[in-house]
């Protein structure tokens, strides 16, 4: 394969170790295996940065799971046997969040600190490119990623070793064992001792296991950096209908204005994918920063984290649901942009062009009075059920991107999407779409929801609702008539009519 075809990290590895052949990927293999390489190339797909490790920080994390408990045990009495050893111990999740870490080298500590591999932070291929805990979680095999093999090349100095750790009762991936240390240090026993300590959190975790645990609780995203290839909107579509693109024309012309825009509207109406895309026409090149709000105990974490980037030439940030920040971390971040942009404002070439600072709430009244201020242009994003002519492609894209490839809606599916209401709006048509495209290639009335086919706005019982979904599943059956779905429920055809009436459930292709 000729240079071209290589990941630019395979051409910078080349040029580091000066020994790999000049053209060839075969010879190229000699040193570098096929997975690393595979692994390059995904980094690069995701749009990581070869220089340094931009930080995707999540905030708390979950401490009561079996596996946190087993494995900090785990890694706390091997810890005792490597007291002055230059290694880092530390468990990640699923995720690649890293979920603790101890070491006896305050050096070596300084240093991970210095690259993010800490608590708190998640090290997962798509985030920081290869490295051995993220290969680990992605290929779910005993990896040791060392120094120059680092997709990054602020990690080369460093050698980790990772293994996963997989639920001994249901086979699930738990998260990963990982061991870091120098890369001038011997590494030979790395791997083994990391897959020691994995097997025996497992042997722990079987051990202790005894009826169903609580399900972990969902973690937010509270902060992550974008490059140009993962911006707020990444693999979306700009090209909708009138209403999206005045939205979007508006924010494009206020933000190469260098005003301070607010997107404004419901929850799940794409407010932040409208600001990125507009932010991305105005400035192709430059980094765009999206952050949400976190829980409170870590906001000061969170401050700490992002707002260094306020300011920077070359990249815009995103504030997401502003409305949810409390009043003085508000007041905290108003001040930094006022002091960004007043030194951005004398930077030769500065002005109007400058990159752009947005934020995302439910309506300008709900903006904290502190950030209110700040704001220049206010552009609302209308609720999908205004945006009709947006339902269909936006569910073709979806479906695509879970399948793969091309998915095929019928013309009942097509007027029953239409015809919701949608009172979730894009993430829910998100979520009901990638629901009916995990079941077929060919999206009919039968792979949707009950929700969807019915309009009913009142709470329903649990009896009233395990009714309609009876109704909706016999009905969107292909071929099946109203006569044969009464039969089949129990009840005459005159009642299927009156219920269907009751829960307003259309039905593009009942039969009668």
């Amino acid at each position: 394969m000729a240079d071209g075809a290589l990941p630019e990290r395979a051409l910078r590895h080349r040029a580091l170790r000066g020994s790999l052949a000049p053209t060839a990927l075969e010879p190229l293999h000699g040193h570098v295996s096929e997975r690393l390489v595979a692994s390059w190339q995904r980094s690069e797909d995701y749009g990581v940065s070869l220089e340094g490790v931009v930080p995707l920080f999540t905030g708390t994390v979950d401490q009561e799971s079996l596996f946190f408990e087993c494995g900090r045990q785990v890694l706390a009495d091997l810890h005792a046997t490597l007291v002055g050893e230059p290694v880092s111990l530390m468990l990640t999740d699923a995720d690649g969040l890293v979920l603790n870490r101890t070491s006896g080298d305050t050096a070596l500590l300084r240093a991970l600190d210095a690259v993010h591999l800490a608590p708190g932070f998640a090290y997962a291929e798509r985030t920081v490119g290869t490295n051995g805990l993220g290969l680990a979680i992605a290929d779910r095999v005993p990896t040791v990623v060392r120094a120059e093999e680092h997709y990054s090349l602020s990690l080369c100095g460093y050698t980790c070793a990772a293994v996963p750790v997989l639920d001994p009762l249901t086979g699930r991936l738990e998260g990963a064992v990982n061991l870091t240390t120098w890369s001038d240090q011997s590494s030979d026993l790395l791997l083994a001792l990391a897959q020691s300590a994995a097997s025996t959190t497992s042997a722990l975790m079987l051990a202790r296991s005894s009826g169903h645990r609580p399900r972990p609780p969902q973690r937010g995203e509270v902060f992550r950096v974008e490059a140009p290839r993962l911006e707020p909107g990444s693999g979306t579509l700009d090209h909708l209908g009138g209403a999206w693109q005045e939205a979007l024309a508006q924010a494009d012309a206020a933000i190469r204005d260098g005003r301070v825009v607010a997107a404004v509207g419901e929850d799940g109406t794409g407010r932040a994918t409208l600001l990125g895309q507009a932010m991305r026409r105005a400035f192709p090149r430059e980094r765009i920063l999206a952050a949400s709000p976190p829980a409170p105990q870590d906001s000061e974490a969170w401050i700490g984290l992002w707002t260094p980037e306020l300011g920077k030439p070359d990249t815009g940030v995103l504030l997401r649901d502003v409305d949810l920040l409390p009043t003085w971390v508000a007041e905290h971040v108003r001040d930094l942009v006022v002091r960004a942009r007043v030194q951005a404002s004398g930077r030769p070439g500065s002005g109007p062009g400058r990159v752009p600072f947005c934020v995302t709430a439910t309506g300008f009244d709900s903006l904290p009075p502190a950030l209110a201020g700040l704001v220049e242009t206010v552009v609302t994003v209308p609720p999908l059920r205004e945006r009709t002519d947006d339902v269909v492609p936006l569910a073709h894209h979806v479906a695509q991107r879970v399948r793969g490839r091309e998915v095929t809606l019928t013309a009942a599916a097509q007027t029953a999407l239409r015809a919701c209401g949608w009172p979730g709006n894009v993430r829910q048509l998100t979520d009901e779409v990638t629901r009916a495209a995990t079941r077929s290639d060919t999206i009919d009335v039968r792979h949707l929801s009950a929700e969807v086919l019915s309009g009913s706005s009142r709470r329903l019982s649990r009896i009233e609702a395990f009714e309609r979904d009876e109704i909706v599943r016999v009905l969107t059956r292909p071929g099946t008539s109203v006569q044969e779905a009464a039969t089949e429920l129990g009840m005459s055809r005159a009642t299927v009519y009156r219920k269907l009436a009751q829960y307003d459930i259309q039905l593009p292709r009942a039969g009668g």
